[in-house]
């Protein structure tokens, strides 16, 4: 079982660049206890979103390194994480001790099957990094916007804006992953309803049917690597840290500082019942620990922790020249519905 492959409205901010620059409090030291439970269990079986070889082997060979706890990690995408836990939880099985994805927690604790405890790495974290409840914590950010292939796209004809991708030019041209889901299409029309509004965003959808956007079921990686490959000239809704990670290695990937783009608290939790809590919660305190937030930096990620900066500073809404609205795994789960209604009206 080693590694397989992995209601909106004024709570919704306009940057989480405000709740970052909190001053945070100083780290505080794991309870020994805890770590010695957790070597007595010795094993922790973490469901992941992450992919493998750019951040959930590094993280578990580190983690491993420190504690010798031997970490199992199962890699899929976030809902078939929330169904994978689901499933498990009705026939009584729960496997998972420890997951991550922002699409599946907030279904999980309708089912009970997130445990609730705040770890003691969270005081250190800004506010709005913790579930108000105590069911996740968040620990790096996600930023959602257009990506392009560079030797099809020059950098000064590249569209800038949401009217812009109506350009005639780009007809034919554009693609995004159908899913439900806040990487596709279903979070980019949540992110037009409710940056436009319903009435101006429906009309802007209508239109932006009519580019002929091509749909495709496979994750936001993937889109952007048949971004890279030339099949499509832009993608939209992919994560912009990936169009830097393969930029870094020749592969001709930009993406574009949009406004608003969306920006997604990317949350991990421990499984309610798991058969490893305490190395589930160990692990937990790990990945948001200064020590764990470095390993997402190296992986040019955005940690949580603003004493942790990204790699490219860029990559993060400063609140002025690039904005992005915030959305929690609760106002996601709420609205999703909607936004697939809306995707489905519009798009099939």
């Amino acid at each position: 079982m080693r590694a397989c492959a992995r209601g909106l409205g004024a709570a919704v901010t306009i940057s989480v660049m405000a709740a970052l620059c909190l001053i945070a409090a100083p780290a505080q030291a794991l309870d020994q206890a805890l770590i010695d439970a957790a070597k007595k269990e010795g094993r922790v079986v973490w469901y992941t979103t992450q992919i493998v070889n750019q951040f959930a082997r590094p993280a578990a060979e580190a983690f491993e390194k420190k504690y010798g706890v031997r970490v199992d990690y199962i890699r899929a995408d976030s809902n078939e994480v929330a169904l994978r836990i689901l499933n498990e939880g009705r026939a009584g099985k729960v496997q998972a001790d420890v997951f991550d994805g922002t699409a599946a927690v907030a279904s999980l604790k309708k089912e009970n099957l997130a445990l609730q405890w705040v770890p003691e790495g969270a005081k250190r974290l800004p506010a709005n990094a913790v579930d108000e409840a105590g069911f996740w914590v968040a620990t790096n950010l996600y930023v959602l916007t257009p990506g392009y292939n560079t030797d099809l796209v020059p950098k000064a004809a590249a569209p800038r804006t949401l009217e812009d991708l109506l350009d005639p030019r780009w007809k034919g041209k554009i693609v995004w992953n159908t899913a439900s889901s806040p990487s596709a299409a279903g979070g980019f029309v949540g992110l037009v309803l409710t940056s436009m509004g319903q009435e101006k965003g429906r009309a802007y959808l209508r239109e932006l049917a009519k580019q002929n956007v091509t749909g495709i079921q496979v994750a936001a990686r993937q889109v952007l690597d048949q971004v890279i490959a030339g099949e499509y000239a832009i993608a939209l809704n992919i994560f912009n840290n990936h169009a830097v990670i393969s930029a870094a290695k020749g592969a001709p990937s930009a993406w574009i500082p949009m406004n608003p783009a969306m920006a997604v608290l990317s949350v991990i939790s421990v499984t309610k019942d798991a058969p490893h809590p305490n190395a589930g919660k160990l692990f937990l305190e790990f990945l948001i620990s200064e020590e764990g937030q470095k390993l997402y930096r190296d992986a040019d990620y955005m940690p949580i922790d603003p004493h942790v900066p990204a790699r490219d500073p860029s990559l993060r809404p400063d609140g002025e020249r690039f904005k992005a609205l915030t959305f929690t795994p609760e106002q996601i789960d709420a609205n999703m519905p909607l936004w697939a209604s809306v995707f489905r009206e519009f798009f099939r």
